[in-house]
């Protein structure tokens, strides 16, 4: 079994479709996989169809924006396997789209109003089949240069970090509502990458409400987080999981498997 639990797509923001990541897959030798694409489940259908096309176990899975408002910083919250209709993270994935898009949108303005050229009917169509525009569908009309180039890292933080024109961020939901509606719609709620975005201490809280895992493998991650992972993972009995986060051209160069998940009962 090789199983890689952190894909994105173009129905997010990944540069790549669904069916080049499960090719990709394929030829890697992945067996089972998880697009948890950005605040939506808008692709799961054609990921479930694809995915058995190419003969790989499709399970179902998302990646919710969220934030620890006691602690003041973002969480992201991975859902495995929750009912197909998921009624309960579409109503408050919704509310982040919509944010999303208001923001980008001005975001455009203010990068327009900056002096650099955009055309936002041409940002919205290549951000489809997303319907939400991410900053990096606008750096890519800002720029060729590869994502993990000095030229983009540069252009990227003057344009939207610290006093950037189009700085700033959403609202975003709670993280306990994020991990209920997991919970409420049937799935497994997993922590993402804590070590990247510090989220250990809130986790022994969202285990109280139904946290069910931790993310162990990353790319973000080092020996100490994988230290913190078991030791929590140990304590409350969750499951661990893991993957490439992989982004295509819009995410560090890595490969469709190239990290992948431990042995757990998500792949059984």
């Amino acid at each position: 079994m090789k199983a890689d639990l952190h894909v994105h797509s173009c129905y997010s923001d990944g540069s790549d479709t669904v069916e080049e990541v499960l090719k990709a897959a394929k030829n890697n030798g992945v067996t089972h996989i998880s697009f948890v694409d950005h605040d939506t489940t808008k692709g799961l259908a054609e990921v479930l169809e694809l995915g058995k096309q190419y003969g790989i176990k499709v399970i179902p899975g998302i990646e919710i924006s969220a934030y620890d408002f006691k602690r003041n910083r973002k969480v992201h919250i991975l859902g495995y396997n929750y009912n197909p209709d998921a009624v309960h993270i579409q109503s408050i994935c919704q509310i982040v789209a919509e944010r999303r898009q208001a923001h980008s949108l001005w975001q455009i303005t203010q990068i327009k109003a900056a002096g650099y050229w955009l055309n936002e009917d041409e940002i919205i169509k290549s951000a489809n089949p997303s319907g939400t525009i991410y900053k990096q569908h606008i750096m890519k009309h800002l720029t060729n240069e590869a994502y993990s180039s000095s030229a983009y890292k540069q252009l990227y933080k003057k344009l939207f970090k610290d006093d950037g024109v189009a700085s700033g961020d959403i609202e975003y939901i709670d993280v306990f509502d994020a991990v209920r509606a997991i919970v409420l719609d049937g799935g497994l709620a997993v922590v993402a990458h804590p070590g990247q975005l510090d989220s250990y201490d809130v986790i022994p809280e969202l285990v109280e409400i139904g946290l069910g895992g931790i993310e162990r493998n990353h790319i973000d991650h080092s020996d100490e987080d994988y230290q913190k992972v078991e030791a929590l993972a140990n304590k409350y009995q969750l499951v661990m999981t893991g993957g490439t986060d992989y982004h295509g051209h819009y995410g560090v160069p890595i490969q469709v498997g190239d990290i992948v998940s431990p042995l757990n009962i998500l792949c059984s």
